[in-house]
């Protein structure tokens, strides 16, 4: 591809709403362009990498086994409510009407159109294990869509569901199915950790997530310091409390505290540390307001929360009109003493004793406050965020220390059950002619996710360095004054041509633009091989060459540039 014939679309500076690093590089080096909030155009560089992604994708899912579909991006409210998900999804579920009235929704993600189409077309065991996927552009209605195509509202988006006759069956789809990821990110040159996790709206008892590390990254991942083991901080086991709780040593007071909302003014206001106060915070419960108290160091872990049977599902946390109708007071001064709602603690808050708490009334706090004493009734849950440094505890036991990094998650696998085939009478013949539900598996990839994770892993000053499996262009060839030097542009026109016919894909600079224009912009997009042809280097019969991750020039002989460049290839990452 010739520079002067392509949309190369780069720019100095990103624009001000583009918060994080792959989002501004994606803006700089022409891959994306806005179009509205959540929802870009693909320039043709951002396509070329987009393209290599989902190519790789596709080859190892159809090396699995998975066979290729397409369903719509539009889908009719009646099979949203079979599933009961119509009402449960919650506002990221665009809905909409056609010009009859019809109800209809943006898909987010195709549970219950592939499972429409199974209970359709598959009706005997002898049909089964099959595994359906498909690669196509999904939108959720995020209420903050930031962070470029991370978090956009429209998204690339690989997702298959196997289909099994049993649970047995299920968990080897599973089984396979992870493996073709660990396969996928390792071609893809990402450095992932696969983590135990939630199964959230999608359902199911069993999933894991792959995210890839980065210091950027949303989301908490807890690892292991001795082994491979690793987990979504949401899910990770928090170790019982040692001990049991002292006996009450002071008698409860009220202590006046003007101002104080948080548990850090608190602390200063007492002089007192965090763990020796409580938070009480109020969320909506399946039959009213519900109370959840830990300890004032500690976070409340809101998948834990939801799990709990009193809590609605999601986790939505009361109004201050709510809170104050359960309490008599505002938010940042309730306390679980005298609550006439439920309370549930966290088991590591229910083993203090003489602690402060909110006095359920405005600028008032309570000291040396205690359970059973003074606040009866309450039940006990796991209910924190796992910290760093902290035993990490599986069922199969423990797993050294908890490590905490960052992590970008690019694929989600589910061992769904028959969350979805019951509610949809997705039914087959057994071998004894009697009708089951068949047993799902969901399995997630984030295409267009991928691409600004890969730039959030690997970049440096200068732009982009692209694993070399999805570099837009392999090689960039950049000539030094081309315009006036006839050997020159020989020299690259024949090299463009010979590295086509090499199989390389090649970018080739013959813009009339100064060399720092060109060196600039070739650094910035990430082509992992430079070639530069000038009239010097010529006169010794040699160019000049940079891998992209390298600081350095090297001098290759012309009539070897080829093989030199073929035994660079995968050297870039």
């Amino acid at each position: 591809m010739r520079t002067s014939r392509y949309l190369l679309a780069t720019v100095k500076e990103a624009p001000n709403d583009a918060e994080i690093l792959s989002h501004q590089l994606m803006i700089r080096a022409g891959l994306i362009r806005r179009v509205a909030a959540g929802i870009y155009s693909w320039l043709p560089l951002g396509f070329r990498v987009l393209k290599k992604v989902e190519n790789i994708v596709r080859d190892e899912m159809d090396t699995s086994g998975a066979q290729e579909i397409l369903m719509p991006g539009v889908h009719p409210a009646e099979l949203w409510r079979e599933s009961g998900r119509w009402e449960k999804y919650g506002p990221e579920l665009l809905r909409l009407n056609d010009r009859h009235g019809r109800e209809f929704c943006l898909g987010p993600t195709h549970e219950e159109v592939v499972t429409d189409i199974v209970r359709s077309e598959v009706q005997s065991y002898r049909q089964l294990p099959a595994n359906l996927y498909q690669i196509q552009w999904k939108f959720r209605d995020e209420i903050r869509p930031r962070f470029g195509v991370m978090r956009g509202r429209e998204f690339l988006m690989k997702d298959a569901y196997s289909f099994d006759i049993d649970a047995e069956g299920m968990a080897e789809s599973y089984r396979v199915m992870y493996e073709a990821y660990e396969r996928i990110f390792t071609r893809l040159g990402l450095e992932t950790r696969a983590v135990a996790a939630d199964s959230g709206a999608i359902g199911g008892d069993h999933s894991h997530e792959f995210h890839v590390l980065a210091d950027s990254g949303e989301d908490a991942i807890a690892v292991s310091t001795t082994d491979n083991t690793a987990a979504n901080i949401e899910v990770v086991q928090v170790p019982s409390p040692d001990g049991e709780r002292p006996a009450p040593g002071v008698d409860m007071a009220s202590v006046d505290t003007p101002g104080v909302h948080t548990i850090n003014d608190l602390c200063k206001a007492l002089n007192v540390e965090p763990d020796r106060t409580i938070k009480t915070l109020i969320v909506r419960g399946v039959d009213g307001p519900v109370a959840l108290v830990i300890r004032g160091d500690h976070e409340l872990n809101a998948v834990k929360a939801e799990h709990l049977e009193q809590v609605i599902k999601p986790l939505e946390f009361a109004s201050a009109e709510e809170v104050k109708a359960a309490s008599g007071t505002d938010p940042g001064s309730v306390g679980p003493v005298g609550l006439k709602i439920p309370v549930i603690v966290d088991a590591w808050a229910s083993v203090m004793s003489d602690f402060v708490a909110g006095a359920n009334e405005a600028n008032k706090h309570l000291t040396g406050v205690n359970w059973e004493r003074d606040v009866s009734g309450h039940t006990v849950a796991d209910l924190r965020m796992i910290t760093e440094g902290e035993p990490f505890v599986t069922s199969s036991g423990t797993h050294g220390n908890v490590e905490l990094r960052r992590g970008i998650e690019v694929g989600h696998v589910f061992q769904l059950g028959l969350t979805y085939s019951k509610a949809l009478n997705a039914e087959v013949l057994t071998d004894k002619g009697k009708t089951t539900p068949v047993y799902m598996g969901c399995y997630g990839i984030g295409v267009s996710r991928i691409v600004a994770a890969s730039i959030e892993q690997n970049h440096d000053e200068n732009g982009i360095v692209w694993p070399e499996a999805i570099a837009p262009f392999d090689v960039c060839i950049v000539p030094i004054g081309m315009k006036k030097s006839e050997a020159v542009r020989a020299a690259c026109e024949k090299l463009y041509e010979d590295l086509k016919a090499n199989g390389f894909d090649v970018l080739f600079d013959d813009r009339d633009e100064r060399p720092g224009v060109m060196f600039s912009d070739m650094e910035l997009i990430g082509v992992p091989h430079r070639v530069v042809i000038g009239d010097r280097g010529l006169k010794e019969n040699r160019y000049e060459y940079r891998g992209r991750n390298k600081s350095e020039n090297e001098d290759v002989d012309a009539d070897t540039i080829i093989d030199f460049l073929k035994s660079r290839r995968g050297t870039i990452l």
